[in-house]
């Protein structure tokens, strides 16, 4: 007789909720919606309200704890006959990516600095790093950075057929979607190296390709002092910077990054991650 009682309820229940819809349910549950007292006011007519001005702290980001991966609606990906170089000029805006990881030996040392400062950057990982190190992934998830493709292994795309370039995007789509929670909307040929068949492959996939406007050539391990000034003299709006945790000794580059980034923001630069543009 109880279990009769408790399916007839739910059945009523789900009635209800049927009739009230979506934004019924929301009005229901709304805090205080039991006051009818308290409406707010509409705005006045005219001009918009005035933005409050940004406080010092506003330039960067919220702390970065339980962001999750970026969710974006899904949309159609144009295929390009170039990579993008930059990001849209808003302000004083700065893009930094890392390539080849993720790396455990310095991933994480790149991730705490980023953290400290409270500015969310791109990864563009290698398939077979990211499947050795997937808690990486989750935590970049966790704190809000954006994880892009950058193949399985690293070849020249530019020396591959179709099916073996196709192969490396989605093996390392597949890994990043697995432990990273979303799949990259982002791609990046190694090498800098793209060809007609990575932009279709790419854009089939979903993925914009992302190439950069300021490389540090940190791969050639010039040392600390020599990035941080190709940092700090080639910043400017909307510029992507290219630098490296993995395939190499990057212990430079992970200490140069504690050098310009407190600089950048110092110099009133909003280090942000791109945002895609469905059409």
């Amino acid at each position: 007789m109880q279990k009769d009682q408790l399916l007839t309820r739910r059945r009523a229940l789900l009635a209800g909720a049927a009739t009230l819809g979506a934004a019924g349910i929301a009005a229901a549950l709304a805090p205080g919606a039991g006051n009818r007292g308290a409406t707010a006011s509409p705005p006045a007519a005219g001009a918009p309200p005035a933005r409050r001005p940004l406080r010092p702290s506003e330039y960067r980001l919220r702390p970065l704890t339980g962001y999750g991966p970026p969710r974006t609606a899904p949309g159609r990906t144009l295929v390009r006959e170039e990579p993008l170089l930059k990001v849209p000029e808003n302000g004083r805006t700065v893009v930094l990516t890392f390539d080849d990881g993720p790396d455990p030996r310095y991933t994480p040392r790149i991730l705490d600095t980023l953290a400290r400062y409270e500015v969310r950057a791109m990864f563009f990982v290698c398939g077979e790093m990211a499947e050795y190190n997937p808690d990486l992934l989750a935590r970049m998830a966790d704190e809000g950075h954006v994880v892009g493709n950058h193949t399985w292994s690293h070849p020249l795309l530019t020396k591959l057929r179709r099916r073996t370039i196709r192969s490396e995007m989605e093996r390392t789509s597949d890994v990043v979607e697995k432990h990273y929670g979303a799949r990259p909307e982002w791609f990046r040929a190694p090498y800098g190296a793209w060809n007609r068949a990575a932009f279709e492959l790419g854009a089939e996939l979903g993925m914009e390709p992302l190439a950069w406007t300021l490389d540090t050539l940190d791969w050639t391990e010039p040392g600390t002092r020599t990035i941080v000034g190709r940092v700090e003299d080639g910043a400017a709006p909307g510029v992507v910077v290219l630098s490296h945790d993995a395939g190499g000794d990057r212990s430079h580059s992970v200490k140069a990054l504690r050098s310009y980034l407190p600089h950048l923001l110092d110099s009133g630069y909003h280090v942000t991650v791109p945002r895609r543009e469905y059409v």
